[in-house]
């Protein structure tokens, strides 16, 4: 896979964020450019200019891991940034190919024992997606807790759809720009890691073309790992809710994460859920079990 392009932008994007001063560097008074020099980098990464410059243009193949290491040292990425690279030098050397399949995600179903896992779950929303965002299954809360993401059949039950295409999502998001930040760099994450996922260009393209926000952050080229914190929402019948989150990566199907909210114990958020739950109760909300299989 050609990702030269996506190599050249993420490099130079990170190089930018970092200044002399952050590199242990004079800052000096003529610089042209954001963030550190191409000279500055291969100092720091010990290799030479012209190398570190054939790097930024986008070829990342052969790559050694110990130059890989030096260099994210040098812009000193983060562990989700390292993750990122070396996945984008995987995909420069085609060596991803044999490990990662093409699986398109309706292609996937939660079994039955996964199902009843979730619907254990009582007492804060419960769900599964892909790196793409799309909700693959849930428990019952977490299907009236995305109440709204379900109500647009255009959503298609997919959560960075309903982020950027769904006017509701900003009443759903009171931090909806922190949130927007999030998705993109889950999918910008994804899209490191499954080069080759066609759903993911799809959907890249549609929000792309579709939305100013997305487009602009999707250019900068963020990625994170979105394991643990704390997020606010304001729900259309329980109003506003504070919930901690823990996303756990699922070792029997890799690349699907499942995803627990909570609220604090005895809380008024805590009472919220409570009464989200009541409300599901009397709602015909079509249980995602209908995804679950055998």
């Amino acid at each position: 896979m050609d990702n030269r392009e996506e190599v050249r932008e993420f490099l130079t994007s990170r190089r930018a964020k970092i200044t002399p001063g952050q590199a242990g560097l004079p800052a000096g008074n003529r610089r042209r450019v954001p963030g550190l020099r191409r000279s500055e980098v291969a100092a720091l990464a010990d290799v030479s200019v012209e190398y570190y410059a054939k790097l930024e243009r986008g070829n990342l193949a052969g790559v050694s891991p110990a130059v890989l290491e030096a260099v994210a040292r040098a812009l000193r990425l983060d562990d989700a940034e390292r993750a990122h690279l070396l996945n984008l030098a995987q995909a420069a050397d085609g060596s991803d190919a044999l490990t990662r399949p093409r699986r398109r995600a309706t292609q996937w179903k939660a079994h039955r024992s996964l199902q009843w896992v979730l619907d254990a779950i009582t007492t804060g929303p419960a769900f599964v997606r892909n790196g793409r965002m799309d909700m693959l299954a849930t428990n019952q809360l977490a299907r009236a807790f995305y109440d709204d993401v379900y109500a647009t059949a255009g959503n298609q039950a997919n959560l960075a759809r309903f982020q950027f295409l769904d006017p509701a999502s900003r009443r759903f998001f009171p931090d909806w720009d922190q949130a927007a930040d999030v998705a993109v760099a889950i999918l910008r994450t994804e899209a490191g890691r499954n080069p080759h996922d066609k759903d993911l260009h799809d959907l890249v393209g549609e929000l792309s073309t579709r939305s100013d926000e997305f487009r602009t952050r999707w250019g900068a080229h963020n990625v994170r790992h979105h394991g643990t914190g704390t997020k606010r929402f304001h729900h259309h019948t329980v109003g506003d809710l504070t919930l901690a989150y823990e996303g756990l990566e699922m070792a029997a199907a890799p690349g699907l994460t499942l995803t627990v909210y909570a609220a604090e114990p005895g809380s008024p958020h805590e009472e919220g859920l409570r009464l989200l739950a009541s409300w599901a109760a009397t709602q015909n909300l079509g249980s995602p079990a209908e995804q679950s299989a055998d």
